[in-house]
């Protein structure tokens, strides 16, 4: 099994949603990254029920970004973000250009809101 950044990332999305085993072992795994061998040893699980635990925990974290869309919304903010920062850094100081960067201001301001 090969360890996927992209379920570190959904993790801290979706993480409360988990049992609290299914996170520890899933932290343990992610976070700390400990072998399957590692996290038997300190749960006290075998590592076959580490592995089925991290199985399962994947499944639930990609069924709640499937169903939410969470992870996909917080890339989309953070695009909206970079795009109103290039156009506040490309403006000069007219009086349309001091208007266009306050609503970049407000749009930046925004998406930390929504983060």
């Amino acid at each position: 099994m090969e360890k996927n950044l992209k379920y570190s990332a959904l993790l801290s999305i979706y993480g409360a949603l988990l049992t609290e085993k299914q996170l520890s072992t899933m932290e343990y795994y992610y976070d700390d990254d400990l072998s399957l061998g590692e996290i038997a040893e300190n749960t006290g699980i075998s590592r076959q029920g580490v592995r089925d635990f991290i199985k399962r925990a994947e499944e639930m974290l990609d069924f709640y970004e499937e169903k939410l869309g969470l992870q996909a919304k917080m890339r989309y903010i953070d695009g909206i973000e970079k795009a109103a920062v290039k156009i506040k850094e490309s403006t000069q100081s007219t009086m349309l250009n001091k208007k266009v960067e306050k609503l970049t201001d407000d749009i930046i301001d925004m998406a930390h809101k929504l983060r």
